[in-house]
């Protein structure tokens, strides 16, 4: 299955350049809703995910850049991209020099995408395909998560999950373009950049995306 995947992946996206953000490259698609329909033809599946994979999202766009301006953030540690998509953030973290990198996600066309976007871009990441949600957080040292507020539902998951791994003293950075449910009083904005992002869904075509790291609580310690 894990073949057909990738298989479907080939035939259904195009490797093409991440806007702004020189030298990479994902498999994404130009119209998301003809992919999602051909995904639930492919798995017999109605209710099948919207393929967040195929696409570069806003605030993983912004993690990206602020990963390129700053590699020193994970040059040299253990990083985990939470709910990662297409894996461009980890992709950009290994590139800067971070291992290992692993890059987690619910759908298993998210992860063989990402597998094939790492190695489209020569880059080593490996590969978490489980809800990591209700476990305690990995023993690394750096998380990231990057467009993880479409939902009250999902938020009221994330958070205490990201404060967790903060209390740990685990360094968490949030990439976000502004969503409703960002609980931006937990967080402290780092920077913002304009983003190109290729996906309309949420008429953010074109937006100001900020990169942010979690608030420390009790036992967090700040990053570098």
């Amino acid at each position: 299955m894990a073949t057909s995947r990738r298989s479907f992946i080939l035939r259904h996206t195009s490797l093409r350049a991440v806007p702004g953000i020189p030298g990479l490259s994902l498999h994404l698609t130009d119209d998301v809703l003809a992919l999602w329909r051909a995904l639930q033809v492919e798995t017999n599946d109605q209710e099948t995910a919207l393929p967040y994979w195929s696409l570069a999202w806003g605030g993983g766009l912004a993690l990206a850049h602020y990963l390129r301006d700053h590699p020193e953030v994970v040059a040299g540690r253990r990083v985990f991209e939470l709910a990662a998509g297409s894996g461009l953030c980890s992709i950009v973290a290994a590139q800067a020099g971070a291992a290992p990198v692993v890059a987690n996600d619910i759908d298993p066309f998210a992860t063989a995408s990402i597998a094939l976007n790492a190695k489209a871009n020569r880059s080593r990441v490996d590969v978490s395909l489980r809800d990591v949600l209700d476990e305690a957080p990995p023993d690394v040292d750096v998380v990231l998560a990057g467009d993880s507020w479409y939902t009250a539902e999902l938020a009221g998951r994330v958070l205490p999950w990201l404060r967790r791994a903060g209390s740990a003293g685990i360094d968490v950075l949030v990439g976000d373009p502004g969503r409703n449910h960002l609980p931006t009083d937990a967080l402290d904005e780092v920077a913002g950049y304009d983003v190109r992002t290729t996906s309309d869904l949420e008429d953010l075509r074109f937006t100001t995306a900020r990169v942010y790291r979690l608030r420390p609580g009790p036992g967090g310690q700040p990053g570098p």
